[in-house]
């Protein structure tokens, strides 16, 4: 979501596996730079199993080959474009205009990486969705995630090159590098743009917020406010399994016409209230329970700070803040995710990171909440729970 208003399922690489007597073969058979012996050491390496292989390190180094195949796939809405369609090679190719040299590597690499089905191994073999690439990236599909694939695509991939240098001056590599809008200033400027990016935003928060509502008590609550709500969603999921809650979504005033939309088709307009405001300047609205999905990891420490004091002064005793987050696993070892987004906040926003369970029930006991849990909702993602 926004930054100023706000989140997964995971990475999208596949794995290749690549042992060291075909890293031999393939990467360096036309040298002359490895000799018989050299060849021989890697093939006993590859045979040894108490010998440790390059594969983990070979499957990251080459794992951009995988992503950008994907996310050249969804530019080209391929997946969409197949629907529940079975075409030819040729007849893709046409459809999207390109080049005859490429299409069959470029298909058969998506059968290969499991993001398409092939019926048929001739020119005219037929190829078709698989059912996950068809729930999730068709975008005729009502949990359709491509938008953030295409955001990943048109800017992270390109700003990620910068990444050694973001390590070095603690400074963003994003637009404002080149003193450029930042992505937020152009699109609070173009209410479609704006819509567009907040249905992306929605399409990878979903999974995290069915589960929320599946999981969290709320029987006990009455009032909730989503910070950073942007198109009401969570909101929205929350209101429809609890009849006994109201909600209120809360985001700045040109997100309110496209939260309001949903809000309404969703049939939960009587229950699902939309209020403006910015968290920085303003009250937020008096909850039992408020929520901020991917908002604290876009801030510094102190903004964090300010944000996590204003929800506590709007909740009552007994109220609870959640936070929906890539939560870093508190030894920092496992959620490679979690570490992965925050080196993304970097890239962003230089100052912005992400933390575990434990930074942030530190930051809440701080200002004055007495209680914390964690539930793990999926993936990478968890709900960091602190009660007032």
């Amino acid at each position: 979501m926004a930054h100023n208003t706000a989140s997964s399922d995971g990475g999208v690489a596949a794995a290749v596996r690549v042992t060291a007597r075909e890293l031999s073969v393939a990467a360096w058979q036309d040298t002359t730079l490895i000799g018989e012996a050299t060849s021989v050491m890697l093939h006993r390496a590859s045979t040894d199993t108490s010998s440790p292989t390059p594969d983990a390190i070979l499957q990251t180094a080459f794992g951009f080959w995988h992503s950008k195949v994907l996310l050249t796939a969804v530019t080209f809405d391929l997946f969409s474009n197949l629907g529940q369609r079975q075409l030819t090679g040729g007849q893709i190719g046409k459809e999207l205009a390109l080049h005859p040299r490429g299409v069959a590597d470029f298909l058969d690499a998506l059968v290969a990486m499991k993001f398409l089905e092939r019926e048929g191994d001739t020119e005219d073999a037929k190829y078709f969705n698989t059912p996950a690439t068809a729930l999730y990236l068709d975008r005729h599909s009502p949990r359709y995630i491509g938008g953030i694939l295409e955001m990943l695509n048109a800017r992270l991939f390109k700003f990620w090159d910068d990444l050694s240098e973001a390590l070095r001056t603690g400074q963003p590599q994003n637009e404002s590098k080149h003193g450029g809008k930042s992505i937020f200033e152009e699109l609070y400027a173009d209410p479609a743009k704006l819509e567009q990016f907040l249905d992306a935003m929605a399409g990878l928060s979903r999974i995290n917020f069915e589960a929320l509502a599946d999981k969290f008590d709320f029987s006990r609550y009455r009032m909730l406010c989503d910070v950073g709500g942007a198109t009401g969603l969570l909101s929205i999921e929350v209101a429809r399994k609890h009849p006994n809650i109201k909600c209120i979504s809360f985001d700045l005033p040109p997100v309110e016409p496209v939260a309001k939309k949903h809000i309404a088709a969703a049939g939960l307009s009587d229950r699902v209230a939309v209020a403006s405001g910015d968290f920085f300047q303003d009250p937020l609205p008096s909850a039992d329970v408020i929520a901020m999905g991917m908002i604290l990891h876009d801030w510094n420490l102190e903004n964090k700070m300010k944000l996590i004091r204003t929800a506590y002064d709007a909740l009552p005793s007994g109220g609870a803040l959640i936070a929906v987050e890539a939560l870093i696993d508190d030894a920092r070892r496992e959620n490679a995710f979690g570490l992965l987004m925050s080196l993304n906040m970097l890239i962003e926003f230089g100052d912005a990171f992400d933390y575990s369970a434990a930074d942030f029930a530190k930051w809440c006991r701080e200002v004055g909440f007495k209680r914390f849990e964690v539930i793990h909702l999926g993936g990478p993602s968890s709900a960091a729970i602190a009660y007032k």
